[in-house]
């Protein structure tokens, strides 16, 4: 394939402790599953190539660290810019649902235009927002500042799968939220999916059990299969919030050292 492939990199900002139990729906119940300690870890992600520089997903900040309780290790705008990536000239940020963890400091980047789903809008500002099950994820603020960047112009809204350049593309999910994407990305491995919460932890695809927080189990359970048909292998399938990204995958460059790594190589 002639495609130009991109450099892609989960840089992790934020840590959660918590036990396996919390991970899925019912808990664990024997098998592969077995309680104790299973912490959760936060990303931003990052594809880049000679042409292009994507940032997907902004994050969270200090403020909302304290508030939700996340141990808070820097803000993902750090993370960034140790990878040469200054977030006041990025031109595109791709946000793969509106959760406060995933858009939440997106005035980091004044000159971006945001990629997002058309239903995740739908979802983030309609009835279910009523329900505090559902939007408990969501903060309002976070919300309103996407929609103030929707009278800006600098939103693009997408329905279903587009491509957004040569070797990136994003696809409707669902499941975790109603507008859920998930970003397909060609790397010298091939291709590359960044799941984000459609799976936080590898283990709820691959044992079948989906993590508590979920608009649509039928989604989700679909999306999984979806995900499988985008990526070349399972092993370039990068889930949300799963520390053993940290450990599986190469560390990015020199004083990176559990900050950053390398998901395609």
């Amino acid at each position: 394939m002639s495609l130009e492939p991109y450099k892609v990199y989960a840089i992790k900002y934020a840590t959660l402790q918590k036990q396996a139990s919390e991970n899925f729906i019912g808990g664990v119940g024997g098998g592969d599953l077995h309680e104790g300690p299973m912490p959760m870890d936060y990303f931003v992600w990052l594809a880049q190539n000679a042409t292009n520089t994507w940032v997907i997903d902004t994050g969270f900040n200090a403020d909302m660290a304290l508030k939700r309780g996340r141990d808070f290790l820097r803000c993902p705008g750090e993370g960034l810019r140790l990878l040469g990536v200054n977030p006041e000239t990025v031109s595109n940020v791709i946000v793969t649902h509106l959760h406060y963890d995933h858009i939440g400091n997106f005035q980091l980047f004044p000159q971006a235009r945001f990629h997002l789903q058309e239903a995740e809008m739908a979802y983030a500002t309609g009835r279910h927002m009523g329900n505090s099950f559902l939007s408990g994820a969501y903060e309002v603020d976070d919300v309103v500042g996407m929609v103030r960047r929707v009278y800006e112009g600098r939103v693009e809204f997408h329905k279903g799968d587009t491509q957004l350049a040569e070797g990136l593309s994003v696809h409707w999910v669902g499941g975790h939220t109603l507008g859920l994407q998930v970003v397909r990305v060609w790397t010298q491995k091939g291709w590359l999916v960044l799941a984000s919460d459609a799976s936080h932890y590898s283990a709820n695809m691959k044992t079948g059990r989906p993590f508590p927080i979920v608009a649509s189990i039928p989604q989700m359970v679909s999306g999984w299969q979806r995900i499988r048909e985008l990526a070349d292998k399972a092993e370039l399938i990068i889930p949300g919030h799963d520390p053993q990204v940290m450990q599986q995958f190469p560390v990015a460059g020199d004083g990176l050292d559990g900050i950053a790594v390398r998901l395609d190589c």
